[in-house]
């Protein structure tokens, strides 16, 4: 039987396993110092624990921060890195620096169970939830984990399908013991899994980002199967029930398809769709994925679109594409390959 992680532990738990292992409550408080404040990978560097209590810890615990099996690297600076969860298998995990800001774009998911039809990830099928300590071995131990000014949970997976490890790991990144972030440098990416939904809206103050791609709930179940048990209609109405219109931000992911959904009778009814949400709109090109009859639009019908929603008030934005080369962009990660 393989030593349980501490990494990823909250300060609760930490709390509970040193009063199992009869250490002093204050303990826990040190040990969250050395995980995630100075960052050590063993047991034996928390010198300020008692070699006994150490000794204690070692017995049935290890740090288990993992450093990434394999790395690639763009041409527009991106990183992707792959790495071996708990039990064998493979996550991607995709690092972008801008000028101004190095974001990490994390799994929660091996696999997915939503089956969108463009995401590469979905066709993989679904392998399992990570727990905490592989979402958090993923910020942890990145090269760049010093350099990073957000976190975006956009990788593989449905986040809102793992809620409890997600948690922890949210807890940990804004908390006082751990990383002490602000929520606002956090992003939750989600096709809208209602009970979930509101979970995370009433607990976290993360930014939200929900997958939208087209105004029309017939044509968003042809793409997102998750339309029939969540729809677009009460996914809007649960986000209008709740401030969106301060400093938390709410956005809606639109990827366009050409002459599927990208001419000015969607942009029109998508700006009818969102009445009532204080929100912006990212607009991203779809990137080909085998086995899929789809499209990207081009470039001069996504200004349009973005345009007009702009011109009825809705912040838009066409999202830069990262990372294409090295299959890291939007809907392209898959470790079936690696597996």
């Amino acid at each position: 039987m393989g030593k349980e992680a501490l990494l990823g532990k909250t300060l609760q738990e930490l709390q509970s396993i040193c009063s199992k292992l009869g250490m002093p409550a204050f303990t826990a408080k040190q040990i969250t110092d050395w995980l995630y404040k100075k960052k050590v990978k063993l047991i034996d560097e928390m010198t300020n624990l008692s070699a006994a209590n150490r000794e204690k810890l070692k017995e049935k615990y290890e740090i288990n921060a993992q450093p990434p099996v394999q790395q690639q690297r763009s041409k527009d600076g991106t990183v992707k890195y792959l790495f071996q969860t708990n039990n064998g298998h493979f996550v991607e995990t995709v690092y972008i620096p801008e000028e101004d800001r190095a974001t990490l774009c994390v799994s929660s998911q091996v696999g997915c169970k939503m089956n969108c039809l463009f995401c590469m990830t979905g066709k993989q099928g679904f392998s399992g939830n990570l727990s905490a300590n592989e979402i958090m071995n993923q910020i942890q131990s990145v090269p760049e984990n010093d350099k990073l000014t957000n976190v975006v949970f956009m990788g593989m997976g449905e986040p809102l399908d793992n809620t409890d490890e997600l948690f922890k790991v949210l807890e940990i990144l804004t908390a006082s013991y751990g990383y002490a972030w602000s929520p606002k440098r956090i992003t939750v990416s989600t096709i809208g899994i209602l009970p979930n939904l509101k979970r995370f809206i009433e607990e976290s103050y993360c930014h939200l980002a929900v997958s939208l791609h087209s105004p029309y709930d017939k044509q968003r179940l042809e793409l997102m199967p998750v339309e029939k048990a969540y729809p677009m209609r009460e996914v809007l109405d649960l986000i209008r029930k709740y401030d969106f219109a301060h400093q938390r931000r709410v956005s809606f992911e639109y990827i366009m398809f050409q002459g599927l959904n990208d001419d000015l009778l969607h942009a029109r009814d998508l700006v009818k769709r969102l009445e009532g949400i204080p929100c912006r709109v990212n607009l991203i090109g779809y990137h080909a994925i085998p086995g899929v009859d789809l499209k990207s639009s081009d470039e001069k019908t996504m200004s349009a679109f973005r345009d007009y929603l702009n011109s009825k008030g809705i912040i838009c934005t066409i999202r830069t594409s990262r990372g294409e080369d090295i299959l890291a962009a939007c809907g392209m990660l898959s470790s079936r390959t690696k597996n």
